[in-house]
């Protein structure tokens, strides 16, 4: 099948450190099941410089071709090639694929509910955005929560609306049993950047006597967060072999962040075998069940503090980690790329 991905959010080199990279472990799971896949990466100038991305030329660079714009998306190209099927990510993906005037399918992330709901976005963002989302012939949301909020905007896309969550490389997955012990090893990652409250949760920790908090991650709130806590162990940027690493080394893995449209740290955190926490009614939460498979959070210190005391005084903490185990066997890379294509596919899904 030639698959054509339309999307801002996609790497162009190997060494870009901060563009997210699930979009392209969807590509990366495609090509492996036997599917030629091509990615068109348009950029609104102003917005990738206002974002801080990454500049590239306009031009092919492998299967990637990235087209700069000056002015958004008002003439695409026309394509010199007939996919199969266009799946189109992210608002400047969505607007462009709807410019083509042939058949796709829509994404929704953060960003995208970002523009639909931001007034500052009204004027020609948010209707183009609200167009595309009108022609396209199904509309993915990236997480269960993702549709909720959406649907209750656009309730009228009901019937072609569903969910392609992320999935991660099976080969990470173990399976772990809590041991009692003195102290408790606890870790987040992130960037720090308020949005995550990785503030909250030192403070949260801080009043415990037989925890141990590492924070694994770089960013402009690093002096503040340092700060707060001199019992914190930060470790700085580091390659993402040795999170796993450090991860399948910890007890609970909690990033209390908020406006994630998935958090693939969470799947990583089940799989490596830790009791895993996220904000209730963000990114995840719908895979995480509270008290079932893993914990749900409000982002408050306060909250934050009676989540861990709570799962300090689990009674049934190996049956949590047990269902977890279980649960991202669902969220392979493989299974989910390879569902997320089936129902983009499907006539009736």
């Amino acid at each position: 099948m030639k698959i054509l991905v339309i999307t801002d959010l996609y790497p162009v080199k190997e060494e870009e450190k901060y563009t997210p990279r699930t979009i392209e472990a969807f590509v990366k799971s495609w090509e492996k099941q036997g599917n030629e896949v091509k990615i068109i990466k348009p950029n609104f100038l102003l917005n990738s410089f206002l974002r801080k991305k990454p500049f590239y030329k306009t031009g092919c660079y492998g299967n990637i071709e990235n087209i700069n714009f000056l002015l958004p998306f008002l003439k695409v190209p026309t394509l010199s090639y007939k996919p199969d099927i266009i799946l189109a990510h992210m608002p400047s993906g969505l607007i462009y694929a709807d410019r083509l005037g042939q058949p796709f399918c829509a994404a929704i992330h953060n960003s995208d509910m970002e523009v639909l709901t931001n007034p500052i976005y009204s004027i020609y963002f948010k209707p183009a955005l609200e167009k595309a989302y009108r022609n396209a012939d199904k509309i993915f949301a990236r997480s269960e929560v993702l549709k909720k909020n959406f649907l209750k905007l656009y309730p009228q896309y009901e019937n072609k609306t569903f969910t392609a969550p992320s999935g991660i490389d099976k080969n990470i997955i173990i399976k772990r049993e809590w041991k009692d012990k003195d102290r408790i090893k606890i870790l987040t990652c992130g960037q720090f950047i308020k949005r995550k409250n990785i503030d909250k949760l030192i403070k949260a920790c801080d009043t415990f006597e037989n925890i141990d908090l590492t924070v694994i991650g770089s960013g402009r709130m690093e002096k503040e967060l340092k700060n707060i806590s001199s019992r914190v162990n930060f470790t700085g940027q580091i390659p993402h072999d040795k999170v796993l690493e450090i991860m399948r080394e910890s007890d609970i893995f909690i990033l209390p962040s908020v406006n994630e449209t998935f958090g693939m740290v969470y799947l990583e955190a089940m799989a490596s075998g830790c009791i895993t926490v996220c904000t209730k009614d963000e990114g995840i939460d719908g895979i995480i069940k509270d008290g079932v498979n893993g914990f749900l959070t409000a982002p408050d210190t306060l909250n934050i503090r009676e989540c861990l005391r709570r799962i300090i005084n689990f009674t049934s903490k190996n049956k949590i980690l047990e269902n977890s185990y279980n649960t991202v066997w669902d969220y392979t890379s493989d299974r989910t790329a390879e569902n997320y294509l089936k129902l983009a596919c499907s006539s009736n899904p």
